[in-house]
């Protein structure tokens, strides 16, 4: 069993990541860390987890935990990330993992320097609703892939929630830009090769609350918009000659519709729904990380998987502020 300590008592852990790693069958909480060591003991009680720090250091360099799952805000990832690994210790962290790809450079630095993985948790990617369409664009069920359309909004105004801090790593594109993105890269096998983008900003936040992005990948185009103050709504669609996939709740499973995926031909004669109710993606998530910390054989979210889509961040965000196509 790959031993984990949860660096942080953040809301993600206690909803959804811990209960995942709990549920698991190769993988355990056997620690949780926070800088006030009441809520780090109010947690590990309320997940039956046998020991409380009160400071990440301390737990870092126990001898409990084997990883850390990392649900800090943005801008603490890399920090905590390179300081676990040093410490000798796996790491799980919380997309984005950083904000920019240099960063990520860094952290394929201190992984190979330290012999540990680390990887982005980039649940979707273990979710069976992906690797349907995966296998679905592979197998030529659309014909030649043409176009990729994609939006992911919510509205929030909360002045002290972190997507709304800059120095917390806030703003639209590293909270859910990541997503369309990923997705497509994960399911096509493809990386974008240009950009063209616009992106608004909050005057009173400073954050990024709407961009809309047209990406060339080549052989097909994506476009797609997220915001942070657009009534909540999530839609992928792949489009070819001989027929369409939509993706219905394509990042938060189950909570904008049914876990599916619909198949659709190219005259509307025929659609096939896939359904996937209780996909656990985060317990998925828990057991792949797992499989491959321990060297065995695991398909995971590799750090130059990470540093690939960061690339394409840092892509939009430089287009946002030119007229024309920004090279990747």
């Amino acid at each position: 069993m790959l031993r984990f300590g949860i660096l942080s008592t953040a809301k993600i852990g206690g909803q959804a990541v811990v209960p995942a790693i709990q549920d698991a069958e190769n993988c355990v909480v056997t620690a949780v860390a926070s800088r006030d060591l009441s809520r780090a003991r109010e947690m590990a009680d309320r997940f039956s987890v046998p020991h409380a720090f009160g400071s990440y250091e301390e737990m870092l360099a126990s001898d409990v935990i084997d990883a850390v799952y990392i649900p800090l805000p943005t801008s603490q990832h890399v920090e905590w990330t390179i300081k676990a690994a040093a410490a000798g210790k796996h790491v799980l962290c919380e997309k984005p993992i950083s904000l920019k790809a240099e960063e990520v450079e860094q952290l394929i630095e201190a992984r190979d320097r330290h012999g540990v993985l680390i990887c982005e948790a980039f649940m979707i990617t273990y979710a069976p609703v992906w690797l349907k369409v995966r296998e679905l664009l592979a197998a030529g069920a659309i014909g030649p892939l043409r176009h990729v359309q994609g939006s992911f909004t919510y509205f929030n105004r909360d002045p002290d929630n972190m997507r709304n801090i800059p120095e917390l790593g806030g703003g639209g594109l590293p909270d859910i830009g990541v997503y369309p993105t990923m997705a497509t890269r994960f399911t096509t096998g493809r990386e974008p090769l240009r950009v063209q983008a616009t992106t608004t900003r909050d005057p009173q936040f400073g954050t990024d609350i709407y961009s809309s992005v047209k990406a060339d990948f080549g052989d097909f185009e994506m476009t797609f918009y997220i915001a942070t103050q657009l009534a909540a709504r999530q839609l992928m669609t792949f489009h070819g000659p001989d027929g369409f996939i939509e993706v219905k709740s394509p990042f938060n499973a189950d909570r904008y519709g049914a876990e599916e995926v619909e198949l659709t031909d190219q005259k509307h004669g025929r659609s096939e729904i896939f359904r996937f109710p209780d996909s656990r993606q985060y317990k998925r998530q828990a057991e792949a990380f797992a499989r491959a910390a321990k060297g065995d054989e695991a398909e995971v979210v590799t750090l130059e998987s990470s540093l690939a889509n960061q690339r394409f961040i840092d892509a939009i965000y430089r287009a946002s502020d030119k007229d024309g196509w920004e090279t990747v």
